[in-house]
Formats: C-alpha cells, sequence, structure tokens
C-alpha cells in the first residue's frame, strides 16, 4: 500500500481520483470493477477485419460483409463438423447472410413448417453461442438487438451442465417464439448478432469511391457498421474535398464520375445535376470527336483549374503538370519533358493561348453550379462528415500502422523532406500535417486547405498517392509511353525488411508483430506477386475489389484478419450474384495465407484496449489505496 499523501499529488490527478471515487464511492465497488477487468484480460483477442480498395462495388462487398470474408462458414463448420452435409451448412450460412431474402424464398416453397423453425433455430443459437464465447457478457449485451435481447442472453450462457438440465426450458422458449408468429424476426435477429459478433472491428484502409457504381451505398453500410475506422485513400480524399467546396477536387471527381461512366453516384445517389455542364458541353465541342463532349468539357475545365492551382503554389513544384499552355494545335502536338507528342484531339474552342488557364465565362457558370449543388448535397455531406469523423491519414493500432498509399521515401530509402505551408516535414510528422490541413479544410474551408485536399488527390509527394498522377496524358495523349507514372520510392524499397522497420519505428513501432497495412496498388497474383512483403512487415490488401482488375490480379479483393490465432490473409473469388447466392448457395470462394500463428492465442492483455485496461486497474488499485489510507472517504453506493 502507497503512503503517499493526497497533496503530494499533482491537482489533476487528485481531481482524477475524487472523480473516479464517484463512480466507485465503496472499498466494494472497486473490487468488483478490479474483478471484472482482469477477468476481461484474459479473454481472446477479437477478430479485426482489414479491407481497401473496394471502389464502389457494392454488391460484392456487401456479401464480404455479410459472409465476414468466410468467418462465418469457418464458425460453422468448427460447430457442427460431420453432423451436417454440406448442403445443409451452405443453406445456413446463406441464411445468415441474406436473412430477409432466405426466409421469402423459404415461405414461397412452403418449408416454413414449425419443425424448420424449431431446428434452424436451435442451429443458429448454438453458433452464435459459439462465437459469443471470445467475449464478456459485457460486450455481447452491448451487441444485442434490444427487441429480444433478454431471451437471447438467456439461450446464449448456458453451457456444460446448465445446457443439458435446462434443455426442456430453452425448447420451451423456442417453441413460444414459433408459436406467436415472432420465428422470423427473432432468426433474423439471430442472424445479425452472429455477423456482429464474428467481426469485432473493420478496418477500411481507403479508396471506397471511384471506379464501380454504388460507393454511396458503400457509404450507408459503413455508417451502419458497428465498429470501424478509415484510413483515407486518394479516391476518397478527392470526395471529401469536393464536399469541402474544393472547386478542382470538385472538377476532378465529376471528371472521374463520366470516365467511368459511374454518374449514378453522382446523379442518382447524392442528387446533383449535371444538365448544365452537358448542356454547355453539346454546344461546345464536336459531337463526332474521339472523346465525348461530356468528357472533354469537364477535363478541359478541370485542367484549367489544376493549372491556376499549381500556378497559386509554387512550392508544390508541379509546374510540369501545366500541360494546356504546351498545345500546339498547328502541328496536334503537346510538350511533354523534352518530347512532342500526338494529341487525340485538337478540338479545344475555350482555350485561349495566350491565358490557357483562364475559364471563360460559360465554364465559371458551369462550376459555380456544380460548387453550389455539391455543397447542397446532404447525403454527400452526411458521408463526408463521417470519413472525418472515422477516418483519418494514418492509424497506428494494436502494434500495426495503417495508411492507404505511402510514406514519401528517398531512392536512398530515408524520409523524404516535404514542405507543407514554409514547415519542412518527414514521414510521421508529415503525415500529421496532411491530416491536420484535411480537418482544416473540413472545418474552416480556406482556400490554402481546399488547395491542399487536391495535393492529397494526386500531388507529387501526397502520401494518399505516391506518384504522378498523368490524367492529362490520359485523356488526350494516344501513345501509352506518355502515361507511365513514376512511383515514389517507397513502393519499391519496401519489399525490403529494413525500410519497413525504420517507416514502423518513426511511428514507434517495434518487434515482430508491427506490421505495415497497406492498400492501393493492386497486387497482380495472376502474375506470382504476393501481398506480403519486407519479410511480412509490410501487407497489401488491395486484391482487386473493382471488376476493372479482376483480370490484372487474378482475384477479387483481400480480407486481411488479425485474430487470437495470428494473422492471414484471405484471396477472395468473384462473387456472382445474391441470385445465385439464394437459388445455390454460392458463396465468394477464398484462399487463405497464413503469415503468423499465435501460441498460445493472444489475450486482449496483448492488444491496445488490454493496455487501456490495465491503465484502468493500476487506477483502480491506487483508489482503494487511498480509501484504504483514509485520505478518501468511502461513500455509500
Amino acid at each position: 500500500m502507497s503512503s503517499k499523501p493526497m497533496d503530494a499529488y499533482p491537482a489533476e490527478h487528485r481531481r482524477y481520483l475524487r472523480l473516479l471515487s464517484r463512480q466507485y464511492p465503496t472499498t466494494q465497488d472497486v473490487y468488483t470493477k478490479i474483478i471484472d477487468l482482469e477477468a476481461r484480460l484474459e479473454l481472446p483477442k477479437p477478430t479485426e477485419h482489414f479491407m481497401s480498395d473496394v471502389h464502389g462495388e457494392y454488391l460484392a462487398f456487401d456479401h464480404i460483409l455479410n459472409n465476414c470474408s468466410g468467418v462465418v462458414r469457418e464458425h460453422l463448420e468448427a460447430v457442427f463438423g460431420d453432423e451436417l452435409d454440406d448442403w445443409a451448412k451452405d443453406d445456413l450460412c446463406t441464411l445468415v447472410y441474406y436473412p430477409n431474402e432466405k426466409l421469402a424464398q423459404i415461405r414461397s416453397a412452403h418449408l416454413d413448417l414449425p419443425s424448420w423453425y424449431w431446428q434452424t433455430l436451435m442451429r443458429l443459437i448454438r453458433l452464435a453461442r459459439h462465437i459469443s464465447e471470445q467475449y464478456s457478457r459485457f460486450k455481447v449485451r452491448l451487441a444485442l438487438p434490444k427487441a429480444y435481447a433478454g431471451i437471447i442472453e438467456e439461450l446464449l450462457h448456458a453451457s456444460g451442465e446448465g445446457e443439458h438440465t435446462r434443455h426442456a426450458y430453452h425448447k420451451h422458449i423456442v417453441d413460444s417464439i414459433v408459436a406467436v408468429g415472432a420465428g422470423d424476426e427473432f432468426l433474423i435477429a439471430l442472424a445479425e448478432l452472429i455477423k456482429r459478433l464474428a467481426v469485432y472491428h473493420l478496418h477500411m484502409v481507403g479508396d471506397v469511391y471511384d471506379r464501380g457504381p454504388h460507393a454511396d451505398r458503400i457509404m450507408d453500410d459503413l455508417m451502419a457498421y458497428h465498429s470501424i475506422d478509415v484510413q483515407w485513400g486518394n479516391h476518397d480524399i478527392v470526395w471529401m474535398g469536393a464536399a469541402a467546396g474544393s472547386e478542382t477536387c470538385i472538377a476532378s471527381v465529376v471528371r472521374t464520375q463520366i470516365r467511368y461512366n459511374t454518374l449514378a453516384t453522382v446523379e442518382s445517389g447524392y442528387g446533383i445535376s449535371l444538365r448544365r455542364l452537358a448542356l454547355f458541353a453539346e454546344r461546345t465541342y464536336r459531337s463526332d470527336d474521339v472523346i465525348s463532349p461530356l468528357e472533354k468539357a469537364i477535363s478541359v475545365i478541370l485542367f484549367k483549374m489544376e493549372g491556376q492551382l499549381i500556378k497559386r503554389h509554387p512550392n508544390y513544384h508541379m509546374d510540369d503538370r501545366l500541360l494546356l499552355g504546351s498545345l500546339d494545335l498547328t502541328r496536334g502536338t503537346v510538350r511533354i519533358g523534352d518530347k512532342n507528342w500526338p494529341l487525340k484531339t485538337c478540338d479545344f474552342p475555350t482555350v485561349d493561348p495566350a491565358d490557357p488557364y483562364a475559364l471563360t465565362d460559360e465554364e465559371q457558370g458551369v462550376m459555380d453550379g456544380l460548387v453550389e449543388a455539391f455543397r447542397e448535397s446532404d447525403r454527400l455531406h452526411r458521408h463526408a462528415g463521417f470519413l472525418f469523423e472515422k477516418g483519418s491519414v494514418y492509424l497506428v493500432h494494436n502494434g500495426n500502422l495503417l495508411f492507404h498509399g505511402c510514406v514519401p521515401l528517398e531512392e536512398d530509402g530515408s524520409l523524404s523532406e516535404v514542405v507543407g505551408e514554409g514547415v519542412p516535414y518527414r514521414g510521421k510528422t508529415y503525415l500529421d500535417f496532411c491530416d491536420r490541413v484535411a480537418r482544416r479544410a473540413w472545418h474552416r474551408g480556406d482556400q490554402r486547405a481546399l488547395d491542399w485536399m487536391w495535393y492529397l488527390w494526386c500531388g507529387r509527394h501526397s502520401p494518399l498517392s505516391g506518384r504522378v498522377v498523368k490524367t492529362f496524358e490520359r485523356t488526350f495523349v494516344d501513345d501509352k509511353r506518355a502515361w507511365v507514372e513514376r512511383e515514389d520510392p517507397y513502393f519499391k524499397l519496401t519489399e525490403k525488411r529494413e525500410v519497413c522497420e525504420a517507416i514502423l519505428a518513426d511511428f514507434g513501432l517495434t518487434g515482430e508483430h508491427s506490421h505495415i497495412v497497406n492498400g492501393h496498388k493492386p497486387v497482380r497474383e495472376r502474375e506470382g506477386e504476393s501481398p506480403i512483403k519486407g519479410d511480412a512487415r509490410r501487407l497489401v490488401v488491395d486484391g482487386g475489389f473493382c471488376e476493372a482488375y479482376h483480370k490484372t490480379t487474378g482475384i477479387a479483393g483481400y480480407t486481411l484478419i488479425s485474430s487470437a490465432d495470428g494473422l492471414r490473409i484471405k484471396a477472395h473469388r468473384p462473387f456472382l450474384s445474391v441470385e445465385a447466392a439464394l437459388a445455390a448457395n454460392a458463396d465468394i470462394l477464398s484462399n487463405t495465407t497464413v503469415i503468423e500463428r499465435e501460441e498460445p492465442r493472444l489475450r486482449v492483455a496483448e492488444t491496445d484496449h488490454g493496455r487501456h485496461l490495465a491503465a484502468d486497474i493500476a487506477d483502480l488499485h491506487e483508489l482503494l489505496d487511498r480509501y484504504r489510507d483514509g485520505t478518501i472517504k468511502e461513500r455509500e453506493s
């Protein structure tokens, strides 16, 4: 017991202990809480999933959320083994994934008999009970659906001898559920509980947006998810910049949607009309050109606005991207570096050679309308607000360093110096600056911060991008040699363990169980590339969720899974459809690669949350000492 008098503690600490005494006013209260917290430390480490680059592929992403990247099936195999045949297991899995749709199918086939309900509910209860064993009752209670919380809790926490002796009691509960016609609701509640318990926390390592058609629906799913954080990707930050009011980000977002033919996200998803842009494009540009008037109109506006921005910020060192001023329409070429490249079009009626980056009055009118429309989209602002609330440029969590793109490096592996608003930064301090300036753009909307949002999308040293983006060349030059985008040395150098460990150390991480977790750059598994880099110090979770990348990667996405048993990565095969899942119990098949196996299993004590619990326990012991030596008096509960 410490004999240190209370006045020897700093004032803030004395105040904290007195506040703690209000929550635990007696020694008995303190004993009880210490016992509870110490017991929680011994529980298995909860399961975390890491995903990235879903790029608007809503149906595949939704299925991955529903099947918990195959973890539901793994638990089902552990519970039922050879007790059920493969079809019965598949059927039960599909019921968990899509309970509403599966129940409708069961009813239409007249299979919804009391015996089916009873058997199915009992199986789901067994599955839920198995998954819930890794959590404290407190955590399980928080996850329970309110409508049936008491009943489900009663059914979950019978075990061993209690399970046998109270079987009739539990059977009567289930019989009553079926008899009163609540079988469907109860079954749906159990299915949702199973999915919630199967994955304790989801890390979305960037790029929800672009390429696929329904990023807005993915955002709805993420906002409804029970426990999540997001590391911003370059495709996310440009949408966040657009929502914050950056004209250049807005033009870039609209161009991307037109380029990938995913205008539903802008128009239907966020209620943003492109009518004014379309009318301007039709009357300004040739309809018989190789580039559509709509794409050309927004592209020229974008490159003008990028030019204005680059000229405002010579410290960006991006003058080589001022390409509208390098057009030679007489010869049909553009000067890029030291070479003239043939243009695929010479239809540039709004580009004034004397002032190529000035918007015409009509172009300015189009942009004014788009800015107003983006600002007035409530749904977009809810989604962007969520990304700011739950997201960041990077995250250090349970010994892992998560970020989407890169930490800018020099060719020798040293951290690149990047000047942000007159201050030089490197490594962690640079990523911290990027995080701060993005939040300033959202909350204050000053022009310098808004310009940084565009830089984070495609700037030369953006940690979210990590390459020189050749949007102009891809739009107006046919020769693909002009499209080659120089990558930051990070991507090549982190094939080496020592480089990864140096980056981890800069963020305060050391040891065999620390890893960099990245997205951004699709892994070409088809060509033999591995997502495991730098002797497992860097793990890449971009496996090409987007359908456009399937031929490149050979798979349809990765999920990295960290659990009490270790670390593994799942490579997913393409998702067929919800209809196939319901008609034939078709699931996404996944191949698993074990990265680390933990023996004994990891405990909560070995996580960040466990360290917080240990700190709470230490504070409670100190409060207990103060009660015992009389410096703080106990009160009646």
